[in-house]
């Protein structure tokens, strides 16, 4: 299989993995095979996944009777990535050679590649065993890298005596992919794409070509899609639980540099519903980010709240956002009924939306606390919460996310609450019903004063049985809902 993206903050690379099953797929992808066949059987053959690559018995020295090569690639920069082993006798030694080989115009042969340059020689140590499993990991020559020319990485399988076979898998190659397989996979023209910006990355793939400080998009849940988010004010105590005193969608998107560091994080928030007679507040922590790695916050909507210079909420342990600290400041009630969209004899009022910025690199400068990379805030950072009534430590949280350093903490554990903190476990009941849901999709609330469990039948199962019975439980699913007690 073939990747080769460098959008949305991934480093190029070029990858097989057999799990095509078919040698000819990857060889319409321009990858070459000396003597190897794609395995699945026996299974102890298979590396990873269902498919591994292996090549005939290693009884020749010479490097081009079995072997792998990429396609036509514009080399980058790291480590080659791959996994070995072998099965079979191992005979006397066994060997596996990597060499680069270059593009030759002037080059006789059809497929234009040059003389082949080894520069890494792994032998399989003594004694050889079919069990023993090698992660290579293999720095890319310096002649070769980020390279603007074209190149083919050749991996040559040798070894003597025996009947031993090597079984690969789980090639990395960092770099772009460069052939073009309606051209009897020749390289792509070599000319140097534009870079208007100068940040290395290519116009065509950067998000922002004129703006050296920022490079790609990426987006949570989607570009096009939002996430739901429905909380249930009334904790530690059940209450109505009716899921609807906050309904917000949320979506993400991550702006990064070049480099793969955060330039901004950018929060759209849909406010939808409000069945609440409390001043709800609702905010984001980003769990294990400093304080001190954001640079600046914009787009919030707060009174008094104690803020630092850099907009994110004072004397936190992680970075805390409060996008707002009253729902209906942002969305006001239509002035019948106790709230705002939950009422289906009220008015409907149109959704408001807001965009929260946090930013982390200003004008190409990281704060004192560091550059945060996008693998580092991901998705599983994201700590939504609900603050009550105005009251400040008085959180409320997805089950099993710890509260933030301004939560109550003698809160926790009381009334029909039964968090634990020294167990991990936070916001469920004694059968593990939850204040707070998140669904990666829109999510039909119910009514005011209709019970979740009332609109929606398999919400109770769902949450006892910690996820796993009814997953798809918000879905219209027949016999899934109540639709009389559905907004």
């Amino acid at each position: 299989m073939v990747t080769y993206s460098y959008s949305f903050g991934v480093v190029p690379v070029v990858t097989l993995d057999a799990e095509s099953g078919n040698r000819a797929i990857d060889a319409g992808n321009c990858w070459a095979f000396g003597a190897h066949t794609y395995t699945n059987s026996p299974t102890s053959l298979v590396i990873n996944g269902n498919w591994s690559v292996r090549s005939n018995q290693l009884t020749n020295v010479s490097p081009t009777a079995s072997w792998i090569k990429t396609p036509w690639m514009k080399i980058g920069s790291g480590n080659i990535l791959f996994k070995a082993k072998t099965d079979g006798a191992p005979g006397t030694w066994r060997s596996i050679e990597v060499a680069y080989v270059p593009y030759d115009q002037a080059s006789l042969s059809s497929s234009k590649e040059g003389a082949r340059t080894v520069f890494y020689t792994f032998n399989f140590p003594a004694p050889i065993t079919n069990t023993t499993l090698h992660n290579l990991s293999i720095p890319i020559p310096a002649a070769i890298e980020n390279s603007t020319g074209a190149y083919k990485i050749m991996f040559s399988f040798i070894g003597e005596g025996g009947t031993g076979r090597a079984i690969t898998d789980d090639y990395v190659i960092p770099g772009i992919y460069w052939s073009d397989p309606s051209n009897s996979c020749l390289p792509l023209p070599l000319f140097a794409p534009t870079d208007t910006d100068g940040d290395g990355v290519p116009d065509v793939d950067d998000e922002y070509p004129t703006d050296a400080n920022r490079a790609y998009n990426s987006y949570y849940p989607s570009s096009l899609s939002w996430a739901s988010l429905a909380f249930e004010d009334n904790w530690p105590a059940k209450g109505d639980y009716d899921f609807n005193d906050a309904v917000i969608d949320y979506r993400v998107k991550t702006i990064t540099n070049s480099s793969n560091n955060v330039v901004d994080l950018s929060l759209s928030l849909r406010l939808r519903a409000a069945g609440a007679v409390y001043k709800n507040g609702f905010g984001l922590q980003l769990d294990g980010i400093s304080p001190n790695k954001v640079s600046g916050v914009t787009g919030n909507q707060i009174g008094s709240m104690a803020m630092a210079a850099n907009g994110t909420e004072s004397g936190q342990l992680y970075a805390t956002v409060i996008a707002f600290d009253d729902f209906f400041r942002v969305m006001p009630k239509p002035g019948v009924g106790i709230g705002v969209n939950t009422d289906k004899k009220g008015p409907y009022i149109a959704p408001v939306v807001m965009d929260v910025n946090i930013n982390f690199i200003n004008n190409g400068t990281a704060p004192s606390g560091g550059t945060v990379s996008l693998a580092t805030l991901n998705p599983l950072t994201y700590n939504f919460f609900l603050f009550v009534n105005s009251i400040r430590g008085a959180e409320v949280h997805l089950p099993d996310r710890a509260p933030t350093s301004k939560a109550a903490a003698s809160m926790l554990g009381t009334k029909d609450d039964t968090s634990n903190p020294s167990s991990g476990r936070y916001y469920r009941t004694s059968n593990n019903l939850p204040w707070a849901i998140e669904i990666l999709e829109t999510f039909d609330y119910t009514i005011e004063k209709a019970p979740i469990d009332e609109g929606h039948l398999k919400f109770v199962q769902w949450a006892e049985s910690a996820g796993v019975l009814f997953p798809d439980w918000f879905r219209n699913n027949p016999g899934y809902r109540n639709a009389a007690k559905i907004y």
